[in-house]
């Protein structure tokens, strides 16, 4: 039997999905099932760098 690669997020390979730059730490991250929706909208990574994000932008 031949095995194919896992593919989930909208069946491409994770290579392959798409990325963005974490507007708190600077680090990429990429695409996620629970972001599909919004993911024009995503700027965070994690809520850590959300909160410290948020914390400069209320200073």
């Amino acid at each position: 039997m031949s095995r194919k690669a896992k593919t989930s997020g909208g069946g491409k390979l994770p290579s392959e999905r798409p990325s963005k730059l974490c507007a708190a730490c600077g680090r990429p991250f990429s695409w996620r099932k629970k972001w599909e929706r919004d993911w024009e909208q995503v700027r965070y990574c994690s809520d850590r760098c959300r909160a410290v994000g948020k914390g400069k932008a209320g200073a």
